[in-house]
C-alpha cells in the first residue's frame, strides 16, 4: 500500500559496511595499476615472451570487462553478499598463487582468475549500496565514496607498488589485497545485508557465452588498434565483438528473465546516465594519455614530476565525488549532470588551450575542471542509472554501468589515440627535414618517443628542428582531441536536458519502486 513517510536514515551499521566495501573496490582499482613497475623485476625473474607479458598486464582488464554483465546478473540471482564474499575469497587466493608464481603463464593463469573475482566486485557493492542507504540523499554520498574509492586505488597503484618493491620482491605487489579481502570476508557477513531476487529465473548459458564473448573480443580488438593502428586482427575482434553484441541484445528480448533489461533503456533518466557517462568515459581516457607524454616528453618532467602533476586531478575527482550529493540536494539531480557536463567541457576548452610557457598550468587547471565536472556525472548519474532500475535488477544495471565505462574507456584509448596519432604524423611529416633518411623519418612519425629518439640520434641543428617539430605537432593533436572530448561533453549535457525532467531523479524512482514492492 502506498505511503508517504520518509526513507529509513542509514545507522552505524551501514556506514560501517559502506567502508568495507569501499577498501576492496580500491584494491580492484590499485590491481589495475599496481603491476607496471614491478614488470622489469617480473621479466628477470619469469622470462615471459614479450606477448606473455602483454598477457600479464592485459588479462585482469579483458576479464574484468567480459565478466561483469555476468557477475551481475548472477548477483541477482544467488544473493549480492554471497557473490561478493566468493568473490573476494577467490581474490586473495588468487593474490596469494599469483605473489609466488614460477613461471609466465601461472602468473597470467592467476591475472585472469583476479580478473574473474575482481568482477563481482563493483556490480555487487554498488547494488549492496542500493539496499543499504534508501534515503536519496545518503544513498548519493555513499555512491560517491563509491566512485572515490576507484579513483584513490587507480591513483595510488604505482605508489603503493613503488613502496613494496623498494623493500619487498615483486610479488609483494599482489598480497597488498590479501588483508582487505580477508577483512571483508569476517565482517561482511555481519555488516552487509543480503538481497536476490526471489522471482529468478534460471541463468541462460547462452546470453552469459554471448556477453563475454562480445566484450572480450571488443575491448581486444580496440586495444589492439590502439596498439598497432588499423590493424586486421583488431578490426575483425571488433567486428565480431560488435556482431556477438546484437545477437546478445536480440536475444534479451525474448527471455522472461534476461541478462540485459533492454526495457531499461525506455526510461529516459536511465538513457541520460548511461549515454553521459560512456561520453565522460571515452573523452577522459583519449585526453589522458596524451597528458601523460605531453608532461614527459614535450614539458621535459621526469616520471615522478609527471605523476605529482596529476594529483590535482585525482584529489578534485574524489572531492567532486564527495561533494556532488551537496550539490544534488541543492540544484537536483537534472541540473547537477547538465552542469558538471558543462564545467567538464570548460575543462576539456582549457587543455586545448595549452601553450608555452604555461603549459603545464593551464593543463593543471583544465585537468581541475573536467575532473571536477565529471565527478557529478559519475556519483549522480550510477544512482540514477542502479535506483531507475528495478530493484531486484540493480546488480545487472550496475554491471551494465560498469561495462560501459570499460568499453568507452577503451574505445577512447583506441580510436581517439589512433586519431591523435594520425594528426600527429599529419602535422609532422612536412616539418621533417629534407633528405631525411626514410628509416629515420618513419621512427619520428611512428610516436613522439621515436621522434625525440631520432632527435637525440641526429644531433645539431636538424636533431633540435626535429624535437621542436615533434613536440609542437603533438601538442596540436592533444590540443584536437581536447576539442573533440569538450565537444562530447557538450552533447551529453543536451542529452541529460532534453531526457531529464526537473524533480526527475533516483529519489522519486525509488520511492516509486518501493512502494510496488511494499518496502
Amino acid at each position: 500500500m502506498p505511503t508517504n513517510s520518509a526513507p529509513a536514515k542509514a545507522t552505524r551499521r551501514e556506514w560501517i559496511g559502506l567502508a568495507i566495501i569501499a577498501l576492496p573496490c580500491l584494491v580492484y582499482a590499485m590491481d589495475l595499476t599496481v603491476l607496471n613497475l614491478a614488470l622489469p623485476a617480473i621479466s628477470a625473474e619469469l622470462d615471459p615472451s614479450a606477448s606473455q607479458l602483454l598477457w600479464i598486464v592485459d588479462v585482469y582488464g579483458f576479464l574484468v570487462a567480459g565478466f561483469l554483465i555476468t557477475m551481475g546478473t548472477l548477483g541477482d540471482r544467488m544473493g549480492r553478499r554471497r557473490l561478493l564474499l566468493i568473490g573476494a575469497a577467490a581474490f586473495a587466493a588468487a593474490s596469494v598463487v599469483a605473489a609466488f608464481s614460477r613461471s609466465a603463464e601461472m602468473l597470467i593463469a592467476m591475472r585472469a582468475l583476479l580478473g574473474i573475482a575482481g568482477a563481482t566486485l563493483a556490480p555487487s557493492t554498488m547494488s549492496l549500496i542500493r539496499n543499504m542507504f534508501h534515503d536519496e540523499h545518503e544513498r548519493q554520498f555513499a555512491i560517491g565514496v563509491w566512485i572515490a574509492s576507484f579513483s584513490v586505488g587507480g591513483a595510488i597503484g604505482p605508489l603503493v607498488g613503488g613502496v613494496l618493491l623498494q623493500w619487498f620482491w615483486w610479488g609483494a605487489a599482489f598480497l597488498a589485497a590479501v588483508p582487505v579481502m580477508v577483512l571483508l570476508l569476517v565482517l561482511g557477513p555481519k555488516l552487509l545485508p543480503e538481497y536476490r531476487d526471489p522471482d529468478a529465473g534460471r541463468l541462460d548459458p547462452v546470453s552469459m557465452a554471448q556477453s563475454l564473448s562480445a566484450v572480450l573480443a571488443a575491448v581486444y580488438g580496440l586495444k589492439r588498434i590502439a596498439e598497432y593502428g588499423a590493424d586486421a586482427r583488431g578490426i575483425v575482434m571488433l567486428l565480431a565483438g560488435v556482431g556477438l553484441g546484437v545477437l546478445f541484445v536480440r536475444r534479451q528480448r525474448h527471455l522472461a528473465y534476461p541478462f540485459l533489461d533492454v526495457t531499461l533503456f525506455q526510461r529516459p533518466a536511465f538513457t541520460a546516465a548511461i549515454v553521459a557517462y560512456a561520453l565522460a568515459g571515452l573523452s577522459m581516457m583519449g585526453v589522458y594519455i596524451f597528458m601523460t607524454q605531453y608532461l614527459q616528453l614535450v614539458l621535459g618532467l621526469t616520471p615522478l614530476q609527471a605523476g605529482i602533476a596529476t594529483i590535482p586531478w585525482s584529489l578534485s575527482f574524489t572531492v567532486g565525488s564527495l561533494l556532488a550529493p551537496r550539490w544534488a540536494r541543492r540544484w537536483g539531480a537534472r541540473q547537477v549532470m547538465v552542469r558538471g557536463l558543462l564545467i567538464a567541457a570548460a575543462g576539456f576548452g582549457i587543455t586545448a588551450a595549452v601553450m608555452p610557457p604555461h603549459g603545464l598550468w593551464i593543463l593543471i587547471a583544465g585537468m581541475l575542471a573536467m575532473s571536477i565536472g565529471m565527478a557529478p556525472v559519475f556519483t549522480v548519474g550510477n544512482e540514477l542509472i542502479i535506483t531507475t532500475a528495478p530493484p531486484e535488477r540493480a546488480g545487472a544495471a550496475s554491471a551494465l554501468s560498469e561495462t560501459s565505462a570499460e568499453l568507452s574507456g577503451a574505445l577512447g584509448i583506441a580510436v581517439l589515440g589512433s586519431a591523435g596519432m594520425l594528426l600527429f604524423r599529419l602535422w609532422l611529416a612536412p616539418a621533417l627535414p629534407t633528405g631525411m633518411d626514410t628509416v629515420d623519418s618513419t621512427r619520428a612519425l611512428s610516436t613522439l618517443g621515436g621522434a625525440m629518439t631520432v632527435a637525440g640520434e641526429l644531433g645539431g641543428p636538424a636533431g633540435v628542428l626535429v624535437a621542436d617539430a615533434a613536440r609542437t605537432s603533438f601538442t596540436h593533436a592533444m590540443r584536437a582531441i581536447a576539442l573533440f572530448g569538450a565537444a562530447m561533453m557538450l552533447l551529453a549535457s543536451w542529452m541529460a536536458a532534453r531526457l531529464m525532467r526537473d524533480g526527475e531523479g533516483a529519489g522519486h524512482a525509488v520511492q516509486v519502486a518501493d512502494e510496488a514492492t511494499g518496502a
